[in-house]
């Protein structure tokens, strides 16, 4: 079996897609208004923490191959049921495509927690 920490970084990867392919469809469905916000014009703090929220997987990559062990097990559980709460506040969604993508969002985010919680 692979080691976890690969498994760990690729279901990270996982997540990522899987939220940036939610963005894309929205665009191209045309549920996507430039310069807004869930109907509301952008700003700066707004695009930042996008911006913020859209790296963390990203950044859950990195740590999960360069952090030691006991503390990646820990921020890697942390940080993935965080995400489910995040992500919790937006249900339902206004399309099926992004609740049956954000379905998988959380489906990878347990594979993370099990994962984590299981390394020993």
């Amino acid at each position: 079996m692979p080691e976890v920490r690969i498994i760990l970084s690729g279901s990270w990867v996982a997540l990522m897609l899987t939220y940036l392919l939610g963005d894309v469809l929205r665009i191209f469905a045309g549920d996507f208004t430039a310069g807004e916000i869930d109907g509301r014009q952008a700003t700066q703090w707004m695009w930042l923490g996008a911006a913020v929220v859209m790296l963390i997987p990203i950044v859950m990559v990195v740590l999960t191959l360069t952090l030691s062990y006991p503390a990646i097990r820990w921020v890697s559980i942390v940080v993935a049921i965080l995400l489910v709460i995040f992500n919790l506040f937006g249900l339902p969604y206004p399309s099926a495509y992004d609740n049956f993508l954000i379905f998988f969002g959380f489906v990878f985010n347990a594979l993370i927690v099990w994962y984590a919680w299981r390394w020993v």
